[in-house]
C-alpha cells in the first residue's frame, strides 16, 4: 500500500510528463498506480488530485502567476511548475492542512528538484496560503 507521499510524488511524476509533452500519460493512468500499489483509497485520493489539477489548471496557474516575482509560470522548470501546481491545488481546493500541503511540497522540492527548488516552492505555496488565509 502506498503512502499519500507517494501518491503525491506519483501526481508531480503525471504533471511533469504532460508537460513536456507527454499527453498519452493519461492512457497508463491505471497501470502506473497499480504498478505503484496505489490502490483503493490511495486511488481515490491520486485520482481527485490529478483531475482536480486539470480541471483547474487555468485558475491554478493564475494563482501561481501572482506570487512569481521575477518569473513566469513558463520559465519555471517542469518540476518545480508540477510541484507548484499540485501544492497550489490542495491549498485552493481541498481541506488538506496548508502546513501538511507545504511540508510534502518541500520534500518533493528536496527529492526532485534541484538545490533551490525547496525554497522557492515553499516562496510561492507560503504566499497563496496567506492569501486564502
Amino acid at each position: 500500500m502506498s503512502t499519500r507521499h507517494q501518491v503525491r510524488e506519483t501526481i508531480v511524476g503525471f504533471l511533469y510528463a504532460q508537460d513536456v509533452g507527454n499527453d498519452s500519460i493519461e492512457k497508463f493512468r491505471d497501470e502506473i498506480f497499480e504498478e505503484k500499489k496505489i490502490r483503493n483509497q490511495q486511488k481515490e485520493f491520486a485520482v481527485a488530485l490529478y483531475e482536480g489539477i486539470l480541471n483547474n489548471l487555468n485558475d491554478i496557474d493564475k494563482a501561481i502567476n501572482r506570487y512569481l516575482k521575477e518569473w513566469e509560470l513558463e520559465k519555471v522548470g517542469a518540476i518545480e511548475r508540477a510541484l507548484l501546481r499540485l501544492g497550489a491545488y490542495e491549498l485552493l481546493y481541498t481541506k488538506t492542512d496548508s502546513a501538511v500541503v507545504i511540508n510534502e511540497a518541500i520534500e518533493l522540492a528536496k527529492e526532485l528538484g534541484n538545490d533551490t527548488s525547496s525554497k522557492f516552492v515553499n516562496g510561492v505555496l507560503d504566499s497563496i496560503k496567506k492569501s486564502i488565509a
